[in-house]
């Protein structure tokens, strides 16, 4: 049988109802236990929580203030972005300037962003937390200006960002990236679906363990039960 297929929108809002630590759960079981990005990659508020596809950007130091190529052109890659994205910045772990900041920020939900997840540092956070709903994940913050020090070279191209039990984890145009303020998760795209109807499911059984242990049901009996502690 097979599946119908799940539209972006409901792929996000469902996958923003799960935790991460269920997600790392469903895909090492499937054998790919090694899609954790960096944990030094935090939110800037432990509630927010981004599920979207990979827009990805990928930058380096550069000294040079002109473009770099006729895509980033009249903004073009701000423009390029669509609903349900999250732009994904491999910034080379670069630790010296905001490389996403507060205006950025504005234009890309603009265009359909729900998020923003940077292996390197932004600046105006206490702009970036008065947008409503735009959850941000970053190495660190900075007031330095990028300008002049670094910016991107290229966007919707496969990149590397920093992992956790590996050195990098691939991300492509449309992967699926999940995070909380337990991590971030990179899904593949082609497999997106099917990890989020086996975390749905596991979720569904965490929640019963939960109601379980919190009325009293003893250890022994809700693992009997349900297998999952």
């Amino acid at each position: 049988m097979v599946e119908e297929e799940i539209g972006a929108k409901e792929m996000a809002e469902r996958y923003r109802k799960i935790p991460t630590a269920t997600i790392y759960d469903t895909l090492d079981s499937m054998g790919y236990g090694n899609q954790c990005l960096s944990l030094a990659i935090k939110p800037l508020c432990y509630d927010m929580h981004v599920a979207g596809q990979a827009f990805t950007v990928q930058g380096s130091r550069d000294p040079r203030t002109g473009s770099t190529s006729p895509k980033f052109e009249n903004f073009g890659m701000l423009k390029a972005i669509r609903p349900n994205n999250v732009v994904v910045v491999d910034a080379e772990k670069e630790s010296c300037c905001g490389h996403w900041g507060e205006m950025m920020s504005y234009t890309s939900k603009q265009h359909g962003a729900v998020g923003i997840v940077i292996d390197g540092g932004i600046r105006d956070g206490r702009g970036l937390l008065k947008i409503p709903d735009w959850p941000v994940f970053v190495r660190y913050t900075s007031p330095i200006e990028s300008l002049r020090r670094w910016r991107p070279q290229d966007f919707q191209i496969p990149i590397c960002m920093s992992g956790t039990l590996t050195a990098e984890v691939a991300v492509n145009p449309g992967d699926w990236i999940v995070g909380d303020m337990d991590g971030v998760i990179a899904i593949p795209q082609e497999m997106a679906q099917r990890v989020l109807v086996k975390a749905e499911e596991t979720e569904a059984r965490e929640e019963d363990t939960r109601k379980a242990l919190a009325s009293g049901v003893s250890i022994d009996e809700v693992y009997q039960k349900y297998k999952r502690l």
